[in-house]
């Protein structure tokens, strides 16, 4: 069989489309909570009229605007590929995903580009109701653009409500049970969750990072940052509880793929019970976890069984059906510990808050900054974990990956794999580094700033406009 660089057809065409997809997956990750965050802007201003929320709202709006046009034109490309690179899969798939990615242009991307314009220009043109409205409506937009296409996500990992047609053709036959597939609930609330945490941890990165040049008088900057770390204090433990309720729903559909994520090579017996693998190298070929460091018996009651319960392990599984342990395992403890260690950020604001001192403590905003783009990394990691756990199916239990993909030269594959590379980092490198620029700027002043001190040396105590317990 042709390869390209010691890859086969299929994987290069695996390797094009998970590259490309993480490449579109950190904007949506991005600015479906920023239109959220927008929306909550605008609505404190027309409630307050307090300037400083004016000002935040026209500040990352420009960002906000940047990160859509570069989510929308990175995710057209994934498109193409369903017809290149996958059309096996496009053919007999196709009744039942075609439709509800047409509902996702129909119902949620349309909104979206059709508010989009009032939004950012329309403000002093059609009223404030009216620009209140439009921004909803973007922000609606963006959550209803996610929640049809992690229908469609969910579907592949958990098929329902569709019978197999002569020609091998999917046809559905109960659009309910299609769209509310068993994962379904339980991927979106995780998702959506994951974004405002991911636009909460950028917002407080650029307000952490703001305050450490010393602009700690300019009350844009500083109430940024309250209400990111607000937000993170909220959403980072329900992150964990949605986290961990998915993860036994997958134990119950998927069980294979939390094997792998927990390393569970070998089969426990009923009153042994099994362990919790923390750490250790996964040798598949072995089939066993080398140098493992794991707490007994604690990993029954994660997946909702007993202390001495027994459980099947990969090694009642066939080999050609495993999906790549070691990338499942390392991606999955990537997305805990950077879970975990949201969590411990938003603790430390609650404190730092309580003690008067969220705008003083330097080493939170060094946390801070350092876990600006945490989210981003939790949420790619999070992605390869259900997507590599899921192989080697395209279609879980019914479809291969292999039987999914494009008769096509491997060399073609590969081609155009290097082009995308090279034009994506070139394009969108561009782009993030103007989105920095943007975010490096602060705030415009509001007349309510303490304008005699943006410096670099702050004195607790008595620093014009402390923190009110509202911020």
């Amino acid at each position: 069989m042709e390869t390209f660089l010691g890859f086969e057809a299929v994987m290069l065409a695996r390797i094009q489309f998970g590259f490309t997809v993480a490449f579109h997956f950190i904007f949506p990750a991005f600015t479906i909570g920023l239109a959220s965050y927008l929306a909550v802007l605008n609505a404190m201003y027309l409630r307050t009229r307090d300037e400083t929320y004016l000002k935040l709202f026209n500040y990352w709006v420009k960002i906000f605007a940047v990160s859509f046009a570069m989510g929308v034109v990175s995710g057209i490309v994934m498109s193409y590929q369903f017809g290149t690179n996958w059309s096996v899969f496009s053919d007999r798939a196709g009744p039942v995903i075609g439709p509800l990615m047409a509902y996702e242009v129909l119902t949620a991307f349309f909104l979206e580009a059709g508010f989009l314009g009032i939004m950012l220009f329309g403000r002093s043109r059609v009223g404030p109701g009216l620009h209140m409205l439009a921004t909803l409506m973007v922000a609606v937009g963006t959550a209803i653009s996610a929640t049809w296409i992690l229908s469609v996500n969910s579907w592949m990992h958990t098929p329902a409500g569709f019978t197999v047609g002569e020609n091998g053709q999917y046809l559905p036959e109960n659009w309910l049970e299609i769209i509310f597939n068993p994962s379904f609930p339980y991927r979106l609330a995780h998702t959506l969750t994951a974004a405002y945490l991911t636009t909460a941890f950028i917002v407080g990165g650029v307000g952490a990072w703001h305050l450490l040049k010393g602009r700690y008088g300019n009350m844009g900057v500083r109430r940024m940052f309250s209400m990111a770390m607000w937000m993170i204090a909220v959403t980072a433990p329900l992150q964990i509880v949605l986290g961990h309720e998915h993860g036994l729903n997958t134990y119950e559909y998927q069980p294979t793929k939390v094997l792998a994520m927990e390393g569970h090579f070998q089969s426990y017996e009923d009153g042994e019970g099994i362990p919790l693998i923390l750490f250790g190298i996964p040798d598949q070929e072995a089939g066993e976890m080398r140098y493992a460091v794991e707490i007994p018996k604690i990993g029954g009651p994660i997946l909702n069984k007993g202390w001495n319960d027994g459980m099947a392990g990969l090694d009642t599984v066939p080999d050609e059906l495993e999906p790549p342990v070691a990338m499942v395992f390392w991606s999955f403890r990537i997305m805990v510990g950077i879970g975990f260690l949201m969590l411990g950020a938003g603790l430390w604001g609650l404190w730092a808050r309580w003690r008067g001192q969220l705008y003083e403590q330097t080493w939170l905003h060094r946390a801070m900054l350092a876990m600006g783009p945490s989210g981003l990394v939790a949420v790619i990691a999070g992605w390869i974990t259900t997507e590599v756990g899921r192989q080697p199916y395209v279609i879980y239990g019914e479809m291969l990956t292999a039987d999914a993909a494009s008769p096509i030269a491997a060399s073609a594959v590969g081609a155009s794999l290097i082009a995308f590379i090279v034009i994506y980092f070139a394009v969108f490198g561009a782009g993030v580094v103007y989105l920095l620029r943007l975010m490096g700027k602060p705030p415009k002043r509001s007349e309510d700033d303490a304008r005699d001190i943006d410096g670099p040396i702050r004195t607790a105590g008595i620093m014009p406009g402390a923190q009110s317990p509202a911020e």
